[in-house]
């Protein structure tokens, strides 16, 4: 069974008895949060693909550029 308490001072936030943790009630609010969330992960995933994508061009040109030293050695 879970004991809520309302926190003074603030309109949307409980206290559960049990764990002592801090619970926003506001819909809005968690919605808000999750939204930022998923943007920020989305962020991270392009940073991570352009990251990915720097190495495999980098990898390409040291590979062009030693295929034109073994030509040059020709």
């Amino acid at each position: 069974m879970t004991d809520f308490v309302k926190v003074k001072g603030h309109t949307n936030l409980q206290r559960d008895l049990n764990t002592n943790a801090v619970i926003n009630t506001n819909v809005s609010d968690y919605s808000l949060y999750m939204k930022r969330i998923k943007t920020r992960q989305k962020d991270n995933d392009k940073l991570k693909n352009a990251v990915r994508e720097i190495n495999n061009l980098k990898n390409e040109l040291l590979e062009i550029k030693q295929m034109i030293k073994e030509i040059v050695k020709k």
